[in-house]
């Protein structure tokens, strides 16, 4: 009896404890990493796993001096609410932008990442 509840016990911590690391993962981006894309880009679209909440999901995009952009309020696609949206505020110039992002699921877990993507003439 006494290996029974050891074993449903261990079952029962390998099941929860996967279920604690079901975090949204950062599944497509728009600009993708190391893209090079025209200055006409009007949006930075991250597309995850599972649904994020905008009001506490974002990015920080800087040029390589570290000055940052302006950008909008992060939205939801309407048709995809695993798809954060973000607005640009103006036209990027030519050169190599870093696009710093956070969300959090509705699980409230946070998750973060970086990358860099360049805009041509």
């Amino acid at each position: 009896m006494r290996n029974h509840i050891l074993a449903l016990a261990a079952l029962a911590g390998v099941t929860l404890s996967g279920a604690a690391y079901a975090h949204a993962m950062l599944k497509a981006e728009n600009p993708a990493p190391n893209a090079v894309v025209g200055n006409s880009l009007k949006e930075v679209r991250l597309t995850f796993s599972e649904a994020v909440t905008p009001a506490f999901s974002g990015i920080k995009l800087t040029d390589l001096t570290g000055k940052a952009i302006a950008t909008g309020a992060p939205h939801l696609d309407s048709k995809n609410n695993r798809a954060l949206v973000v607005p640009l505020k103006s036209t990027l110039a030519a050169g190599k932008y870093q696009l710093a992002w956070y969300a959090v699921s509705d699980d409230s877990h946070r998750v973060t990442g970086k990358y860099t993507f360049s805009v041509k003439r």
